[in-house]
């Protein structure tokens, strides 16, 4: 439903209309005036909100139009009681309201129209199509953001003008409000018609499409990242555009959703967005060799009927989750693993993935985490609570959040010596269930009550001048960022054709974004205290990043546990299904080398003991053997094998390719028939006596 805010006004506004109604049979024009303005105001602000509510009215018949419709029918109940009956204004109200709804019908084409031609059948991202086609300007934005809502609300000055004339009985100023009703609604729709005409319109699909295979022939992609799924997904893409950066190949990135488009981090790779199969199936991809599909869904088999290139599962995480091991990873060429844990994995499952196809290639992604060597001194060291979310089958393994997270929580803010708590949650916690929703929002409550009580603790100091200064630099990187970006310098974003035409990538800005992201983290850190707790949601700053500055890790078992080992930091993993040490570590390769948490985090003390104390770690020699079962050998680089399995790969695709070919000639000249000579045929000239 939203905030407490969006909540009274949701309220306000179901309780307008019968405040409306009563007004109007009373009758009462002052009561009718603000009956009506408490309607307008809260509808505007939900909608501006985008209150789930709002959307959720149009499925019970009650949706935007009607909600003015009815408005505007008590609007003339209200003159009807008043003794307007006879009167003309009360006709001219009338003929407004059907004129004002006969004009929604064009102006909802139209718009819709305008929104379908500048639709492209494919999308992209630092692909040069704008030498290649013509594509228009978008209309203004304030055309087309939220028209029905901005069309309706035109009604105000005929509402307005009625209500005027009702209260002084005379007809002027409804007449007049009228007239600006009608007539802004047929400038609004005049003003939309040369958006669907002629050189304001984008080219068609086929010349759309040929444009992308002039280019695809042009830049000739060798390696192709493929993805589909929920705009919620955009991380796993994400993860992996740094290494498409990082390859010796040509990389290219293939997505099926908009949405996914729309949340896609910047990158120089060329990215193409296909919603359409056909129009995938159709794209001129005969120069690439390696797909590599980050995750298992239907849509892959678009591009996995491709014969020509080779497949590859990458996956978006190495972690002993029953994902890790899909059966159908059966239907790639070769699936790729970090270490050799994942290899190990698919044997035990048995689900028809062979050991031939399966390539250790490391983690690239992992290069950014940083190692330890124990806490500072000086500093008090911090832990990490980034529990995983609670899946969609219910198994109570899945999270710590809900029996777990608080106990784990309220051990940490009370530990003595004290630590420094980080709460980064998975962000999708309670979208599915709502006791991790609420569990969720009562270890937020928890963290933030102890930062609270550590801000008024004598015992910790605070270096105002310090923060102030790291604040300053703070809004001075997120200043730099939305220039580059385009915000704060009057500049709109244009529309997914616009974005097409305008989306070249500066490389040279990218590198000062990624440059100033980094320095954006570290005065990010320095803002604040280094013993405040902290809830850390959103994108920023990176989880990666929370590890680095963390001295341990509690979490469940996901990739999040896999990727922290990395650093070779004491961690723990919590054992929420409460199989048992020995059971839960047979099941868990990630977590042999964990300190294993029971839901009353009645062990949370080794943890801290092995922070404190690292020479007398028990598990510090178990946790460097399991980084390398888990991620490979630090040499060669997580990178550089990654390229050397691209490479491989690539050159068994063409292999494969050139005995086809090969085959095919060698048919061909089977099936091309002998030439037997035969007796000469007399013609015309010949010497017939020689």
């Amino acid at each position: 439903m939203g905030s407490p805010a969006e909540l009274a006004a949701a309220a306000l506004m179901i309780l307008g209309f019968p405040a409306l109604m009563l007004a109007a049979l009373i009758p009462s024009v002052p009561a009718f005036a603000a009956a009506a303005a408490v309607t307008y105001l809260a509808d505007h602000y939900l909608h501006r909100k985008g209150s789930y509510l709002v959307n959720r009215l149009s499925k019970v018949r009650a949706g935007l139009s009607i909600r003015f419709l009815i408005r505007q029918l008590l609007l003339i109940l209200l003159l009807a009681r008043l003794g307007f009956a006879d009167d003309l204004i009360y006709y001219g109200a009338i003929a407004c309201f059907i004129a004002f709804y006969g004009l929604q019908a064009p102006h909802g084409a139209l718009v819709t129209l305008i929104r379908n031609r500048r639709r492209m059948p494919v999308a992209t991202r630092s692909v040069d199509l704008a030498s290649r086609i013509r594509i228009p300007d978008a209309p203004p934005r304030r055309l087309l953001h939220r028209s029905a809502e901005k069309m309706l609300h035109l009604d105000l000055a005929a509402v307005a003008g009625i209500l005027v004339s009702a209260a002084l009985e005379s007809a002027v100023a409804g007449f007049i409000g009228i007239g600006v009703t009608v007539g802004l609604g047929f400038l609004y729709v005049f003003t939309l018609v040369p958006y669907v005409r002629g050189r304001k319109i984008p080219p068609n699909a086929e010349t759309v499409l040929a444009a992308v295979d002039d280019w695809l022939g042009e830049y000739r992609p060798e390696t192709v990242l493929y993805f589909s799924g929920s705009k919620d997904s955009a991380y796993q893409v994400n993860m992996w555009l740094e290494t498409m950066e990082q390859l010796d190949s040509k990389p290219l990135i293939i997505l099926r959703e908009r949405a996914i488009l729309n949340n896609m981090a910047p990158t120089t790779v060329p990215v193409i967005c296909v919603p359409g199969g056909v129009h995938l199936m159709n794209l001129d991809l005969s120069n690439v060799r390696v797909a590599l599909y980050a995750a298992n869904v239907g849509k892959n088999i678009h591009l996995l009927r491709v014969p020509t290139m080779k497949h590859v599962f990458i996956g978006h995480g190495d972690s002993d989750k029953l994902a890790s091991v899909n059966p159908y990873s059966k239907v790639y060429d070769e699936v790729w693993t970090a270490g050799r844990a994942g290899r190990d994995r698919y044997a035990i499952a048995d689900v028809g993935v062979r050991d031939d196809d399966i390539v250790e290639v490391g983690r690239p992604q992992l290069a950014p985490i940083q190692g330890w060597s124990g806490v500072p001194e000086g500093r008090i060291p911090t832990v990490l609570y980034a529990p995983t979310w609670e899946g969609w089958d219910g198994n109570p393994g899945n999270t710590s959040i809900v029996l777990a997270g608080e106990n784990i929580v309220k051990k940490l803010v009370k530990a003595d010596p004290p630590v420094r708590v980080l709460y980064k949650p998975h962000p999708f916690t309670g979208t599915v269930s709502k006791e991790a929703g609420a569990a969720h929002r009562r270890i937020t409550a928890l963290v933030e009550q102890a930062a609270t009580e550590r801000a008024a603790d004598p015992r910790f100091t605070v270096d105002a001048a310090a923060q102030t200064a790291a604040k300053a630099e703070l809004a001075r990187i997120e200043a730099r960022l939305a220039e580059l970006s385009g915000k704060g310098s009057g500049s709109v974003k244009g529309d997914e054709a616009e974005a097409t035409r305008d989306g070249l990538v500066d490389p040279a800005r990218h590198e000062e974004v990624a440059r100033l992201r980094t320095e954006w983290n570290t005065a990010y850190w320095r803002s604040f205290p280094g013993h405040e707790h902290r809830v850390i949601t959103g994108a920023e700053p990176r989880l990666y990043d929370c590890f680095n500055v963390s001295d341990a890790m509690v979490s469940d078992i996901s990739s999040v546990v896999s990727d922290f080992i990395a650093s070779g930091k004491p961690y723990a993993v919590t054992d929420s299904a409460e199989l048992g040490v020995e059971e839960f570590k047979r099941q868990n390769t990630a977590v042999r080398a964990a300190t294993i948490l029971a839901n009353s985090a009645a062990e949370l003390g080794e943890l801290l003991d092995a922070v404190r104390e690292p020479s007398a770690d028990p598990l510090a020699e178990d946790r460097k053997d399991l980084k390398r079962y888990l991620l490979g050998p630090d040499e060669p680089t997580s990178i550089v094998q990654f390229n050397t399995a691209v490479s491989n790969l690539a050159i068994k695709a063409e292999s494969r390719n050139v005995g086809q070919e090969s085959r095919a000639a060698a048919g061909a000249a089977e099936a091309q028939p002998a030439t037997v000579p035969g007796p000469r045929v007399a013609v015309a000239g010949d010497d017939v006596t020689a």
